[in-house]
């Protein structure tokens, strides 16, 4: 079997900050790491590959110094990293993020599953997994928390919902996201921190995926971010004591005295 894991590497949530001239997140400085959901996406992975066989192949969108995600993924179990870095891509949105990871996977070509985290803690949006799912117009379960059985060249997985869980069957190539629910992530070992180290990185760049150019970047990014900025903190809370109905009096009268 052969498995592909998308991650992205991410500033360090505890850290982040905005600077208050620019309205911009201050990266310099910060702390990188792998998208914490990300994480379960390899774990993930690699029990697929030990149960199974076959590989694992981790793919990641960014600047040079995104090589660090890979390596580290590689510490946990996977076999090989392949980055997508290129002045290019700079600007890029979920839409064209999307595009160009699976333009990558479509190099790749021999794949049976993409497993992807929910989200990335940066954006939150949910996007991407969903966008490259359209692009190799493959099947999609998001919200994955458990893989009951892949048989017969199809996968049996539990999805979660608000309201609980759906099982469902989808055939093979198909793409995932998935919950922190569905596995505890390993630690590397000390083999695995040795082959990352003298693992080779692949880097492929526009050119080497014949990307359309006003599909990647800023030229293919209709999300534009405005602005961005810390939400001012709560007000401090009023406790009313009392009775239940007097309690409603004077919750009646607050409001009153805020439209007056």
């Amino acid at each position: 079997m052969n498995i592909i894991v998308c991650i992205k590497q991410v500033p360090e949530t505890t850290q982040v900050q905005i600077d208050p001239k620019t309205n911009t997140l201050i990266r310099e400085g910060v702390q990188s790491i792998i998208n914490p959901f990300d994480m379960y996406a390899i774990e993930e992975g690699i029990r697929l590959k030990e149960k199974f066989g076959g590989k694992v192949t981790v793919i990641t969108m960014g600047q040079p110094q995104a090589e660090a995600a890979l390596r580290e993924a590689i510490s946990l179990g996977c076999d090989e990293g392949i980055l997508l870095s290129d002045r290019a891509f700079a600007g890029s949105d979920t839409l064209a993020t999307a595009y160009t990871l699976a333009m990558a996977i479509k190099k790749i070509k021999d794949f049976d599953i993409v497993i992807c985290g929910k989200q990335a803690s940066d954006g939150d949006t949910a996007q991407v997994g969903p966008g490259i799912s359209a692009h190799l117009d493959i099947p999609q379960i998001t919200y994955v928390k458990k893989i009951e059985e892949i048989k017969d060249n199809h996968a049996t997985v539990e999805r979660m919902t608000e309201e609980g869980f759906e099982i469902l069957k989808t055939p093979l190539p198909c793409l995932i996201t998935v919950v922190k629910e569905i596995n505890e992530p390993r630690l590397p070992s000390l083999k695995g921190m040795m082959k990352s180290k003298s693992a080779k990185i692949t880097v492929w760049k526009a050119i080497d995926l014949e990307l359309e150019e006003d599909r990647i970047g800023l030229k293919g990014s209709p999300t534009q971010v405005i602005k961005i900025f810390t939400p001012p903190p709560r007000p401090k809370g009023q406790i009313f004591e009392g009775s239940p109905d007097e309690c409603v009096e004077k919750l009646l009268d607050t409001f009153k005295n805020q439209l007056i």
